[in-house]
């Protein structure tokens, strides 16, 4: 093969794991815990893993086309639901803090990553991107729900942030687990 063809293999390679792992997001993000405005739901679990298997940049693209595909109208958002309805309500800081949080989050995961080699040191690393991500999330998300619903920031913090911080914590171990296992076993197919 050629070096065009390479690079050509290499670009419809990237955009169909781009794709799937975009189908991946949309699978697993409605399911969610109602628990008070903000629910709790499998998203950042989704783009964590996401960011393992295909990178930040491409992990980044796939969370941007899960938001337009939920902006369009597709319930592919918390609790089966779609539409620019979502974006202006209370969770709508948090859906558009998910594209900082992965290109965050995957810098960290892209940049501190030995060739198959998995340390603790090295998920540690790649929580912290995590834990600074999920951060910037938390502080788009609490800023629009302040606006949206006229809170004030500690009600904020109370209904938005603390009582999911033990979850969030669970899903970045979860990720920092399974996700370069997962990688190593599917790394010749994407």
């Amino acid at each position: 093969m050629n070096a065009a063809g390479s690079i050509n293999t290499t670009k419809t390679r990237s955009m169909v794991a781009t794709a799937l792992m975009t189908a991946v997001i949309c699978a697993l993000s409605p399911f969610s815990i109602p628990i008070g405005p903000i629910p709790i739901s499998f998203t950042n679990l989704a783009i964590f893993l996401t960011l393992y298997l295909v990178g930040h940049k491409a992990g980044t693209v796939s969370v941007i086309l899960y938001l337009l595909i939920g902006l369009a109208g597709v319930p592919v958002f918390s609790g089966f639901s779609g539409g620019i309805a979502k974006l202006a309500g209370p969770t709508g800081g948090y859906l558009i803090g998910y594209v900082p949080m992965a290109f965050i989050a995957g810098l960290f995961i892209d940049r501190f990553t030995a060739a198959r080699e998995a340390s603790v040191k090295t998920a540690a690393v790649h929580v912290a991107g995590m834990i600074l991500g999920t951060i910037v999330l938390y502080t788009l998300g609490i800023a629009w729900f302040c606006f949206s619903m006229d809170s004030d920031v500690r009600a904020a913090l109370g209904l938005c942030v603390i009582p999911f911080i033990p979850g969030d914590a669970a899903k970045m171990v979860i990720a920092a687990l399974i996700g370069p296992v997962i990688k190593n076993r599917i790394s010749h197919v994407l």
